[in-house]
């Protein structure tokens, strides 16, 4: 019973882990193509939108792509980095429907990346991310290399004893909006 709990455990975060890097690594591009030529992808995506400020916008799009994706294949402030890819892909999502009407060659990459930016952002990033390390050293303050000594064990016990009590709170509330921690829970 054990091996099965910890086979599937070890399973999700890693397929969170599969679905973070490649979705990061295969969007980040997107956002040097735009820093490559603002001016043209401000000409073609923005202004037809009529928002105001189209080079900035352009810059915050391709930042936020560039930005996010590191976010996601790191680990690091996932959810911050997924929600910056939603915003984004939200509004290329519009921009498609306004200018191309329902068009599904054109938006079936963006919904990909915007199903992806939703997953993440529910799931959270995982064990496998720079995220479940600074929850787990620095806040939880457990010990995730196993150094025996009298001590750190006697702490281990009490502070598994408090997350249990946690645990159990968390699990009481029936929704928790995921953006409560951008960190791992």
């Amino acid at each position: 019973m054990l091996s099965s709990i910890l086979y599937k455990t070890v399973l999700k975060d890693l397929s969170i882990l599969i679905l973070r890097v490649f979705t990061g690594a295969l969007l980040i591009h997107h956002g040097f193509e735009k820093l490559n030529d603002i001016n043209n992808f401000a000409d073609a995506f923005v202004r037809p939108l009529h928002l105001p400020f189209p080079v900035t916008l352009s810059y915050l799009a391709a930042a936020s792509e560039i930005v996010g994706s590191w976010s996601l294949i790191i680990g690091l402030g996932t959810r911050l980095g997924a929600s910056a890819i939603l915003g984004t892909m939200s509004v290329a999502i519009y921009h498609a429907l306004v200018t191309s009407g329902f068009n599904i060659y054109l938006l079936e990459l963006l919904a990909l990346y915007f199903s992806s930016a939703v997953s993440i952002i529910g799931l959270g990033p995982g064990k496998f991310s720079a995220d479940y390390l600074i929850n787990e050293i620095l806040i939880n303050k457990t010990n995730p290399i196993g150094i025996s000594s009298k001590k750190i064990s006697t702490q281990k016990v009490e502070s598994n004893f408090t997350k249990d009590k946690t645990n159990r709170s968390k699990q009481e509330k029936f929704f928790v909006f995921p953006f409560s921690s951008f960190l791992s829970s």
